[in-house]
C-alpha cells in the first residue's frame, strides 16, 4: 500500500503482521504495534524526540554486562517488573509475595550450609542473624533451594566492585533447607540505599524529579519442585522508604521485624558484648499441578 499517512499507517502495519504462524507473538506484535503508534500519536512525538528515545535505548544496552543489567533497572523503576510479576503471580493471603528480581542476582552463588554460615565475612556493619523456615500448607519444605543477596551498608552489592568474582562474594550465598524446612546465616544489617544513578535510569531519575532509594530489604530466591517459585524481599520494618520504593517492589506481607539486642546470646549460641539484630522470617511457597 502506498501513500500511507499518520493514520492508516498502523492498520498496514498490522496486516503485514498477519501471517505471523506463532499465535501468541501475533498477540503480543499486533498489541505493540497498535499501542506504539497511538502513544506516538497521542504525544505528538516528533523526529528528535523519537531519535533520542532511541539513542537513550542504545546506551542503556551498553551499559549492560554479565554483572549489571541497566535494562531490569530500567522496567524495575518503570513499575512495568512489578506489574508482571504481580500478574504472573497471583497467590492466596497466607502465601508469601512475589517482588521484583533486581539486577543483582547473579548464577552460582556460593553453597553454604544451611546453617552457621557467616555471609559479611569481614563485610563492615553491624551484625544480624537470620533464621527463616520454609513451608507449604503449614507443613516443612524440606530440601528447598534458597538463594540470598543483599547490599553491605553503603547500599553497593559486591558484583559492583571491579575485582568481584563469584567464587570470592560476599553477602550473598545459596542454602539448602534442612529436614525441618529451616535455613539460618550470620550476615549485616541492610540498610536504605540508591539504585545506581550513573547511567541511563539516573537521567529518567532526575528528569522527572523521583527519589532512587530502596528501603533496607534482603533479597531471597526460593525454589523447589512442585511449588511456584518464590522471588521476594523482607523489608526492614519502619524503613522511611517503604511507601516510596524506587522500583515499586514494597508489598505489606514482605516486611520483617528486624529486631535490635543491646548484647547477649545469639541464635547461633555465641554471646556478644556489641549490639546486634536478629531476623526471624517465615516463606511460604504455593504449591502447582
Amino acid at each position: 500500500m502506498r501513500n500511507l499517512d499518520e493514520f492508516t499507517i498502523t492498520d498496514e502495519a498490522l496486516r503485514r503482521i498477519a501471517a505471523t504462524p506463532d499465535t501468541r507473538v501475533k498477540e503480543i506484535m499486533t498489541s505493540l504495534i497498535r499501542h506504539l503508534h497511538d502513544f506516538a500519536r497521542d504525544v505528538r512525538l516528533t523526529e528528535p524526540e523519537w531519535l533520542a528515545g532511541i539513542l537513550f535505548l542504545t546506551r542503556t544496552g551498553h551499559l549492560c554486562s554479565d554483572v549489571r543489567q541497566e535494562f531490569i533497572l530500567l522496567s524495575d523503576t518503570l513499575g512495568l517488573s512489578q506489574l508482571v510479576v504481580a500478574q504472573s503471580h497471583s497467590r492466596p493471603e497466607n502465601v508469601s509475595e512475589q517482588t521484583v528480581f533486581g539486577p543483582f542476582h547473579v548464577e552460582g552463588a556460593p553453597k553454604r550450609p544451611s546453617h552457621g554460615s557467616d555471609l559479611a565475612q569481614g563485610v563492615p556493619g553491624e551484625p544480624l542473624y537470620v533464621t527463616a523456615q520454609v513451608v507449604a500448607d503449614g507443613h516443612p519444605v524440606a530440601g528447598a533451594e534458597v538463594d540470598t543477596w543483599h547490599a553491605d551498608a553503603d547500599g553497593f552489592y559486591d558484583v559492583q566492585d571491579e575485582h568481584w568474582s563469584v567464587d570470592k562474594a560476599w553477602l550473598r550465598a545459596a542454602f539448602r533447607t534442612d529436614d525441618d524446612g529451616r535455613f539460618s546465616f550470620k550476615s549485616i544489617l541492610p540498610k536504605s540505599y540508591p539504585i545506581p544513578t550513573d547511567g541511563t535510569v539516573g537521567e529518567m531519575l532526575a528528569a522527572t524529579n523521583r527519589s532512587p532509594m530502596r528501603p533496607a530489604h534482603i533479597h531471597f530466591k526460593v525454589e523447589k519442585d512442585g511449588f511456584d517459585p518464590l522471588i521476594t524481599h523482607v523489608f526492614a520494618e519502619g524503613d522511611e522508604f517503604l511507601d516510596s520504593d524506587a522500583v515499586f517492589g514494597v508489598r505489606g506481607s514482605c516486611i520483617g521485624n528486624y529486631v535490635r539486642h543491646d548484647s547477649g546470646p545469639t541464635p547461633f549460641g555465641d554471646v556478644l558484648e556489641q549490639p546486634f539484630y536478629t531476623l526471624d522470617y517465615r516463606f511460604t511457597l504455593q504449591p502447582v499441578g
